[in-house]
Parts: C-alpha cells; structure tokens; sequence
C-alpha cells in the first residue's frame, strides 16, 4: 500500500489529466516529487503552477493516515495501472482510472473470458429468469461476469454466477468499503469470499449519483461482449451501453413485449444495431466459442415420470394446465415432479404457472 497512491486516487482532477500524469511519471510517488520541484514536464503547458497547486492541494497526511486506516481494517487492496495485477482491458482506453482499490481476487480477470451483464433495477420475472440462464450458461464454462450490483438485474446476475460456481466482479459507484444498496450486505460478502469487488473511489466514498456514470465506463470496458437485459427509456444501462459503442465492444440486447416500459431501451438498442439475445447460442457465437448442448440423456431423472415431464417442457413456455392434460395425473404429484425439477436447475417457472426448460435455451 502507497501513500502517494492514496494521495492521487483523493486529487480532484479529470481522469483523462491524470492518467496523462500518471503516465508521464510511471507512479505516484514521481508525482509527488515533481510537485515538490521547480521540474516542467509537460511541454504544452506554459504555466504549470495551477497543475502543480491543485496536486499540493490535496496532500493532506491526516487524511492519508486515515485512508491507511481504513484499507487496514477492511483488507483492502491497491493496484495502479503500470501494476501486473492492473485488469489489461482497462489499459486501452484514455480515461482508465489509474487508481484501483478492490477486495477479493483480481488476478482472475486477466485470465479469463468476461461478459457484462446490466439491466433494470425494476426487474420483471421474464428479465430475471433470462439474467438467471445466462449466469448460469456462461458460469458453467468459465466465462466470468462483470457487473454493478445494482438492485435487480445486476444483482441476479452476480448471484448466478456464484451460485453456478463462476467468477464474477462488481464495479462499484462508491467506495470499496460502502455496500450500495445496503440490502446487497450478504451478496457483497459472497463477491469478496469468490470473486472480486473494485472501485475507482477512494474507500468511504459515498454513492452519489454522479459516480455512476463513470463506474459504468469501467463495467463495460472490462467485458468482451456488454448484455442489457432490460431497460427503460432513461435507464443507466444505456449509458453502459453507450460506452460500450466507444469502447469498440459488441453490444447485445434481450428482445422484450412492445408493451413494456422495461423493453423500450432495449428494443431501441436493437433497431439501432445492438445484436438481438434469441438463444445462448448467439452469445457464445459473438465470443467466438463453441457452445455445446448438454446431451438429455446424462441427464438424472428418478423415475420415467419425471423424464416424461421433462420431456414435454421445452424452449417455450408451457402452462402447469397443459403439462397437466397431456400427464393426465394428480395435480399434487405433479407440482412435486416440477419441484424436483427446478431443484435439479433443469427447468425454471415463469409468472403466471408456465414453465420453461433451462439447459438448452434461453
């Protein structure tokens, strides 16, 4: 842990400048000494006084001191970008943070394929169960999933990755340190204990909604492929989305009813070229990977009532009413069967008593 890493991360400057800074002095101790010389190091600059006095300005040992404290306390790390550990697909990009505070293990997102995956904080049981499939499908061959853990979608999606075994990593809008929303307590312990939680602000920095935005670069620029599940006209996951375009990224949106305020921005990021989410299929195919269906016959059952069950629910939902027709059997028996069922990850239930198959479809 670095003082002067602390000190940089607090300076109140655009984050373009800084790691223009950064770069120029390789770390920030550098910086400091620059500040405390007569040195000019940036040619295009006829005064530097003003970069220098603003730089001064936020060296404050107290406050450093406290900070220490603090990133003690709460077995907080610090990586920079010229660090090994420093996520590479970040380094790309002008307006990178060069300071990085984080919990857990960071090393697994440079070693592993990554998916972001964002959407509303107001989810319905369609996004949810979508966001479920998808954490699940891509947990289960390795691929890692970045997201905000926000309230709804993106909490989902943490929690299938890490219910499924996977890796996944929350970028946060505040500090380390702060869990936001304060419902999401047990959900940021599991992230720490398997994955790895990381934010730009210094720890105690508190969610204001300005630092969302910014996070929001960061989720995207540390995917391979960006999903929005759902969104609203105004919804922040389009300015994920947004960043993504910037980033060079391929963008994938879910399909939603026309008569849903949740669908609006993602329908709208498809007419306007977002790649359509219609099967798993089409997200391993913009990664470039295989994706193999699980072969039904490996498949566990514990009696041919509960295979043939299995068997008459597919990639469309059915209604508990249908399966029961076709069954013809005791609706209690039934229920016990689809119970079963879900226990095993093989079909899910929908709103409304329809129910859909996980393993082979979105």
């Amino acid at each position: 842990m670095s003082k002067y890493d602390i000190w940089f991360s607090s300076v109140r400057l655009s984050t373009k400048i800084k790691l223009k800074i950064f770069k120029k002095f390789k770390h920030s101790e550098a910086i400091w000494k620059y500040c405390m010389s007569k040195e000019k190091a940036f040619n295009e600059l006829e005064d530097e006084k003003p970069l220098k006095d603003t730089l001064i300005k936020y060296w404050n040992e107290e406050k450093i001191k406290y900070y220490e404290r603090i990133i003690k306390i709460n077995s907080i790390k610090i990586v920079n970008y010229f660090d090994v550990l420093y996520p590479s697909r970040l380094k790309v990009y002008e307006d990178s943070p060069c300071i990085l505070f984080y919990r857990g293990n960071i090393e697994k997102l440079n070693s592993t394929k990554t998916v972001s995956i964002v959407g509303s904080r107001n989810s319905s049981f369609y996004g949810e169960n979508v966001t479920n499939i998808l954490g699940k499908e891509l947990s289960e061959r390795g691929i890692s999933i970045i997201s905000g853990m926000a309230k709804g979608i993106d909490s989902i999606a943490h929690n299938s990755c890490i219910n499924n075994s996977g890796f996944t990593c929350a970028v946060l809008g505040c500090g380390v340190d702060v869990i936001y929303p304060k419902a999401n307590k047990n959900l940021y312990n599991r992230i720490c204990n398997s994955g790895c939680v990381l934010s730009e602000f210094i720890p105690t920095t508190k969610p204001y909604a300005y630092n969302f935005p910014l996070r929001n670069r960061i989720i995207s620029a540390l995917g391979d492929l960006v999903i929005i599940v759902e969104a609203n006209k105004k919804s922040g996951s389009l300015i994920t989305a947004s960043y993504a375009l910037q980033q060079g990224k391929e963008v994938m949106a879910v399909p939603g009813s026309i008569l849903s305020n949740r669908s609006i921005g993602t329908n709208n990021l498809i007419k306007d070229g977002a790649y359509p989410l219609t099967t798993i299929e089409d997200v391993f195919n913009i990664l470039k990977i295989e994706y193999i269906y699980k072969n039904e016959e490996k498949i566990s059952f514990s009696n041919n009532l509960e295979k043939n069950i299995y068997s008459i629910i597919g990639s469309n939902p059915v209604h508990i009413n249908d399966i029961l027709r076709i069954c013809n059997i005791d609706i209690k028996q039934l229920y016990g069967v689809l119970f079963e069922l879900q226990l095993k990850n093989q079909i899910t239930c929908l709103s409304g008593n329809y129910y859909v198959r996980i393993a082979n479809s979105v």
